[in-house]
C-alpha cells in the first residue's frame, strides 16, 4: 500500500463543530488552492473559482447568514441566530468553491459542473493530505442568493460547497460504506 491510497482509505469527514486551530498556513493555502485546481477540465475553462473565508470574515459572513435567517424567520430566538452567525465560525478556515458552469459552444454546461465538484473532492483530499480534517457542506445559506451575493458571486454563478478546514479534536468512526456488489455493474 501506499500513503495516498491509505489516506483515501481512513479519509473521514469531521464536523466543524470537532475542528479547532491551527488551521493551514498562507503557504498550505496556496497548496491546498494549486492542487483544487488540478482537476479535469475539459476546454480549459476554470469553471471554478475559490473565495477564501479565514480570521474575521467568518464572523462577518456569520452575520450576513444569521440576519438572513432573521428576515426570514422573525420568530427566531437568539440561540438560533447564534447558531446560524457561527455557521463558518468554527474551523480555522473555509473555502467557498463556487461554480462558473455556463453555457458553452463546446463544453456542456454538465462537465464543467462535475470539474467544480472535482475541484472540491481535491481541495478536501490535498488538505487531508497535510494532516487537516475537512467538511464539506452547502447547508441552506448556500443556496440564498442574498448570501452568495455577500460572498460576491455573480447571478449566473453557484455555490459548490463550502469546504471547512482545520485541525481535528478527533477522528469520527467510519460510517458504513456501500457494497460495491450493490453499486458496481461488470460488463
Amino acid at each position: 500500500m501506499n500513503a495516498t491510497l491509505d489516506m483515501l482509505r481512513t479519509r473521514r469527514s469531521v464536523p466543524p463543530l470537532r475542528m479547532t486551530e491551527p488551521g493551514p498556513s498562507p503557504e498550505q493555502i496556496d497548496t491546498i488552492l494549486t492542487l483544487a485546481s488540478r482537476v479535469p477540465d475539459h476546454g480549459k475553462l476554470a469553471p471554478w473559482r475559490f473565495i477564501v473565508i479565514a480570521s474575521e470574515a467568518r464572523a462577518r459572513i456569520g452575520t450576513v447568514i444569521a440576519n438572513t435567517y432573521a428576515s426570514d424567520n422573525p420568530e427566531a430566538d437568539a440561540a438560533r441566530l447564534d447558531l446560524e452567525a457561527r455557521r463558518l465560525a468554527h474551523a480555522p478556515l473555509v473555502v467557498a468553491v463556487v461554480s462558473r458552469a455556463g453555457p458553452h459552444v463546446k463544453i456542456p454546461e454538465w462537465e464543467q459542473v462535475l470539474s467544480a465538484g472535482a475541484a472540491c473532492m481535491n481541495l478536501v483530499v490535498a488538505a487531508n493530505a497535510q494532516g487537516f480534517a475537512t467538511a464539506w457542506l452547502t447547508e441552506w445559506y448556500a443556496y440564498d442568493r442574498r448570501v452568495l451575493e455577500a460572498l460576491g458571486l455573480d447571478p449566473r454563478e453557484k455555490l459548490a460547497g463550502f469546504i471547512h478546514v482545520g485541525a481535528p479534536e478527533e477522528i469520527p468512526s467510519d460510517r458504513p460504506r456501500p457494497d460495491l456488489a450493490e453499486i458496481v455493474t461488470r460488463l
